[in-house]
């Protein structure tokens, strides 16, 4: 038969099947105008722009018992979980199951959601401030569900953890959904760089909404978030604050407890017999790993060793050592701060990657299996050197699981850097409250009173004492720390679980019960 340009097609072709003809566009019967059609298509108000979050809700079908979820770049600047929560709350929408990235302090409206049934349910992989006092509290039914970030991507991704909707805020889009965590059109006010957690979500989710304060014009480039994943934008007031992304976490340290601690990190990484030109890093954001960065810069450039790339959250320590020269190429999950985020922007190889490139444990070349070296902070590490990141002292809540797990699974050399003592309270314990990073993983324990080597690591042990670093037993920091401040008593537990502690794989490592009222 004829198409619509006069051209003869068959109607089926055998192993192919029935073929459908192409026809001209038409309307009521009559060829449409081609320059109306034209114009049409690029008519702005034909584009993804949603009046409201209300309305944005009903378009999704947002209904009872359906899983939503949101990123953590913003951090304790967000806008966005409280905003749109509020307004689901107001639609009379329960029983949810709220799955993001992580939560901060100035979630602590949740409880309310919570108490009033409007979230049933919370997947996520840390938990901080009044919120997380209330979960260990027993403020929930069912328990808190803690993942790393490889496994929060590996279950997304696997349809494990399933999103029905992704509410995400970012810094600038344009009419169609292109969007990333800065502009370079104007100056974002909620910049927030990398949106390595929010991209996961934004491939899997089953619908997705944009959430922004800055429209800017089409195309969006360089994006983060392409418009193919993107159903529906809202634009806002305000999204978030951008001071909030930066914590005193990531600032330089002039404590001298982690002055030496880093001191002594960056010593155990030259002797370690990984450093050589065109080694891989990753370093936290506590002051002792911050302060590693800046004593291994001086090593790097004592025997002009250039790293290969640095991962993970990228701070400004890592920044200058990249604009230096001395770090390659820079893979950023997450910007630390705002100097990471102009980064982003400005340096060529200073590129955004999804959390299932970083460390999901089913992508087996994920960045995180390529690493040398990483250095991590602890609350509590044992004599097993299983390490605790998550729990206090009081075995409350406090912090996330993070990429600790997937990094230290990852590198092939795992350094943990923390103080034998914090304040009154030791930091090796016969077994820590909560284990979140298995001892099999961690290598070498790095304290200001000495260095501990994981004993299937021999081939480290030797390198370090080759090097005559202060090389002692796990045992023997312990006796330190038990001579100074005595034996903590043991926390008191109630029967419940509140917190589920997921490996990186998805197995449950621990679990976290309600702490005892006294």
């Amino acid at each position: 038969m004829l198409n619509g340009v006069g051209r003869e097609i068959p109607v089926d072709i055998s192993g192919i099947g029935a073929l459908r003809t192409y026809q001209k566009v038409t309307a009521n019967g009559q060829v449409k105008n081609l320059q109306r059609s034209k114009e049409r298509q690029r008519n702005p108000e034909r584009n993804k722009i949603i009046e409201s979050i209300e309305a944005a809700v009903r378009a999704t079908g947002l209904r009872d018992g359906m899983t939503i979820s949101f990123h953590h770049h913003f951090r304790n600047g967000d806008h966005v979980v409280n905003m749109v929560m509020e307004t689901i709350a107001a639609m009379g929408i329960k029983d949810l199951t709220l799955a993001p990235s992580s939560l901060s302090d100035i979630h602590a409206p949740l409880i309310g959601h919570i108490e009033n049934g409007v979230v049933r349910r919370i997947e996520t992989s840390g938990l901080r401030g009044a919120l997380a006092q209330a979960v260990s509290n027993g403020l929930m039914n069912i328990p808190v569900v803690i993942n790393s970030h490889g496994g929060r991507a590996r279950a997304i991704a696997s349809g494990e953890l399933p999103i029905d909707v992704a509410f995400l805020g970012v810094p600038s889009s344009d009419a169609y959904g292109n969007a990333n965590g800065y502009s370079r059109e104007n100056a974002a006010a909620s910049a927030c760089g990398s949106l390595g957690y929010a991209k996961v979500d934004a491939l899997h989710a089953k619908q997705v909404v944009l959430i922004t304060d800055n429209l800017v014009g089409y195309p969006n480039v360089p994006f983060g978030i392409p418009e193919s994943q993107v159903d529906y934008i809202v634009v806002v007031d305000s999204i978030g604050d951008s001071k909030g992304i930066v914590s005193g976490a990531t600032r330089y340290t002039n404590n001298p407890k982690d002055l030496l601690i880093a001191k002594c990190a960056a010593d155990v990484i030259e002797a370690s017999g990984y450093f050589a030109d065109g080694f891989s890093l990753q370093t936290g954001s506590g002051g002792a790993s911050l302060a590693t960065t800046r004593f291994l810069r001086e090593k790097m450039i004592a025997a002009n060793i250039k790293a290969s790339f640095a991962l993970g959250g990228i701070t400004q320590q890592i920044v200058e050592l990249h604009e230096e020269g001395l770090i390659k190429k820079l893979l950023d999950v997450q910007s630390f701060d705002l100097r990471a985020v102009e980064s982003l922007k400005n340096n060529r190889f200073h590129h955004q990657i999804d959390a299932e490139y970083y460390a999901s444990p089913d992508n087996e070349g994920c960045a995180a299996h390529q690493l040398d070296v990483v250095v991590l902070s602890a609350l509590e590490i044992d004599l097993d050197f299983n390490v605790n990141v998550i729990t206090g002292s009081d075995g409350v809540i406090r912090g996330a699981s993070g990429g600790h797990s997937d990094t230290a699974a990852g590198a092939s050399v795992a350094i943990i850097v923390a103080p034998l003592i914090r304040g009154r309270m030791p930091s090796i314990l016969d077994r820590v409250n909560t284990v979140i990073t298995p001892g099999h993983t961690v290598d070498v324990l790095v304290t200001d009173q000495g260095i501990a080597v994981n004993p299937v690591r021999q081939d480290l042990l030797y390198n370090l004492k080759a090097a005559r670093l202060p090389v002692i037993s796990i045992e023997e920091l312990k006796a330190k720390t038990d001579r100074i401040v005595g034996i903590p008593e043991p926390i008191q537990w109630e029967d419940k679980i509140v917190g589920l502690v997921k490996y990186r794989d998805g197995s449950i490592i621990d679990v976290i019960r309600q702490v005892k009222k006294e």
